[in-house]
């Protein structure tokens, strides 16, 4: 009886993760990181992207989804409509922006900047 109830359970819930639970909704941009070096030269970018970062989604503090940005700091999500904050694992503060609306039936376009904390 319990392993049906738990069983039950997650299929109601979709597994437990936001992306189980939509196809059609999400999100997609560019993480960038920076100051990358103590002092900026010119005509030499003093940001950069954030390869291979993780970006982690939360719903009233608790992480539903997550992925990893590519070589190129470019990531795509798949998430249910919601208001979610964001964390990422690069640098000292929270990214700005520090959350990301995601609207039903469609994927925005949100760029995240990560301050490394280099001075």
């Amino acid at each position: 009886m319990r392993f049906a109830v738990v069983m039950l359970s997650l299929v109601l819930l979709g597994g437990g993760s936001a992306q189980a639970t939509t196809g059609r909704s999400g999100l997609y941009g560019l993480v960038t990181k920076g100051p990358l070096m103590p002092v900026c030269i010119e005509d030499q970018p003093c940001n950069g992207p954030a390869a291979h970062a993780t970006v982690v989604f939360s719903l009233n503090g608790v992480a539903v989804a997550r992925t990893v940005t590519t070589s190129t700091g470019h990531y795509t999500i798949r998430l249910a409509p919601g208001f979610y904050s964001v964390r990422i694992n690069v640098g000292r503060r929270r990214p700005e922006p520090p959350s990301a609306r995601v609207r039903a039936g469609r994927f925005s376009h949100v760029d995240f900047s990560v301050d490394t904390g280099i001075r």
